[in-house]
C-alpha cells in the first residue's frame, strides 16, 4: 500500500513500554523485548555511566581534552549499538562514545579522538564504527553514501546514523533524509533530542510539532520514542532496522531524552537552564528505571547487580590505565596520513622539520 501522510507521521505521544517507575505497559505496536535481553541492556546502562563519569574525571585530571558526556541519554547510546548486527554500520556523533564503545570498540581506542592523539583511535572497517563526528550532520551524508553503497551491491547492511536536535537545522541534514528518501536506502536516522544545541533551546530548532513530524516531507515513517526507556528504543529502533533490511527504506526515530550534564567541561549551562529543570530528570534516569523494572521481575538480585558495578569498574579501571598511559608521538606522522602518496610540497615540508628536530636533539645532548 502506498504511503500517505498519515501512515508516516509519528505518535503524538511517545512510545513507552517501561515508565519511569519501572512499570511495564503493553503497546498495541511494539513488544517489550525479552528480560534477558533487557538484562544485557542494563549491563550496557551500567557500564555506560561509569565510563561518562570516569571520563569527566579524567578531564578534571588533564588526562582527556574534552569530553561531551551522555550522561542520561545512557539508553539512546546501548538500543543504537545492541539492534545492529554484526554487518550492520553505526556512525556516531562526538557525544556517542558510549554507543562506539558498547558496539564492540575498546574504551581506549574510543577515547583517543578526545585525548588529542589521532582523529580516529579504532579501525573503522573492523568494527563497522565510522569515526566520530565533531561537525554537525556531516556523518549522516557518510552514512547514506555507505548505505547506498551496499545496496548497490546487494548486501544485507543496515546503517544507524546518529545526530542530535542540533544536527537537524543543518543543510546536510536535508539533504541526507531526501537522497535516502529516494533511493530507499537501508538507513535509520536516529535522533537524540536531548533539548539544548548547546545552549539553544529546541524551540529556537523548529516549529514542527516534533523532529519526527519532519520524516513526513522525504515520504519516510517517523516515530517518536522515551529516549530514557531503554526497552521501547530497543523495540522501536529494532523495527526501523528490520524494516531497512527488508528493503522497505529509510525511517528517521526521535527519541526524548536529555542532557544531564554541560554540553561539555568547556560549557556552563547554568547560564541557559535552571538547576530545578535538571532536577526534574532525575526522576526519569534509565539505569534506576530498568534496575526496578528488573528488580521487580526477578531477574536481578543483589548480587547480580553487584557483579555487574564490578565489571564496570574494572572497565573504568582499564580505561584510567591507558588514559595515564604517556604516548609518544612521532611528528612524521603528521605527514604520513594526509595523501596516499606523499606530494613534493608535504614532503619539504618534513624534510625541514626532520632537520630542525634532529639540530634540537644536538643541542640537548
Amino acid at each position: 500500500m502506498p504511503a500517505t501522510p498519515e501512515t508516516l507521521l509519528p505518535r503524538a505521544v511517545p512510545v513507552s513500554l517501561i515508565d519511569a517507575d519501572g512499570a511495564a505497559h503493553p503497546d498495541d505496536v511494539y513488544a517489550r523485548p525479552h528480560d534477558q535481553a533487557l538484562l544485557q541492556a542494563y549491563r550496557e546502562l551500567v557500564a555506560g555511566r561509569r565510563i561518562n563519569d570516569q571520563c569527566n574525571a579524567l578531564v578534571r585530571q588533564g588526562r582527556l581534552a574534552v569530553y561531551p558526556s551522555s550522561h542520561g541519554q545512557e539508553a539512546c547510546q546501548v538500543a543504537a549499538s545492541l539492534v545492529l548486527d554484526e554487518q550492520d554500520w553505526l556512525f556516531p556523533t562526538y557525544r556517542d562514545s558510549v554507543a562506539v564503545i558498547a558496539r564492540g570498540v575498546s574504551p581506549a581506542e574510543t577515547l583517543v579522538l578526545l585525548r588529542g592523539d589521532w582523529h580516529c583511535g579504532y579501525d573503522p572497517k573492523k568494527h563497522r564504527v565510522a569515526p566520530q563526528a565533531t561537525p554537525l550532520a556531516t556523518q549522516l551524508l557518510h552514512a547514506v553514501g555507505l548505505a547506498h553503497a551496499a545496496k548497490l551491491r546487494g548486501e544485507s547492511t543496515v546503517v544507524m546514523a546518529l545526530c542530535g536536535d542540533g544536527a537537524t537545522s543543518e543543510g546536510d541534514f536535508h539533504e541526507a533524509l531526501n537522497f535516502a528518501a529516494v533511493y530507499r536506502l537501508p538507513v535509520v536516522f536516529f535522533i537524540q533530542n536531548n533539548e539544548f544545541a548547546i545552549s539553544v533551546p529546541l524551540a529556537r530548532q523548529t516549529a514542527a510539532p516534533s523532529l519526527a513530524h519532519k520524516a513526513v516531507g522525504y515520504g519516510m515513517p517517523g516515530q517518536r520514542v522515551d529516549g530514557n526507556d531503554v526497552a521501547a528504543l530497543l523495540s522501536v529502533l529494532g523495527e526501523a532496522v528490520d524494516r531497512a533490511r527488508a528493503g522497505e527504506g529509510p525511517s528517521l526515530v526521535e527519541a526524548h531524552t536529555y542532557r544531564m550534564q554541560a554540553h561539555t567541561n568547556a560549557d556552563d549551562d547554568t547560564r541557559y537552564r535552571a538547576r530545578d529543570e535538571v532536577a526534574a530528570w532525575t526522576a526519569r534516569d534509565p539505569l534506576t528505571r530498568m534496575r526496578t523494572y528488573l528488580t521487580d521481575a526477578g531477574v536481578l538480585d543483589e548480587a547480580l547487580d553487584a557483579e555487574i558495578r564490578d565489571a564496570a569498574e574494572e572497565t573504568a579501571a582499564v580505561l584510567r590505565t591507558a588514559m595515564n598511559t604517556e604516548v609518544e608521538p612521532d611528528p612524521e606522522d603528521l605527514f604520513t596520513y594526509v595523501f596516499a602518496e606523499r606530494p613534493a610540497h608535504l614532503e619539504r615540508q618534513w624534510r625541514l622539520l626532520h632537520d630542525e628536530l634532529r639540530r634540537t636533539e644536538g643541542n640537548d645532548r
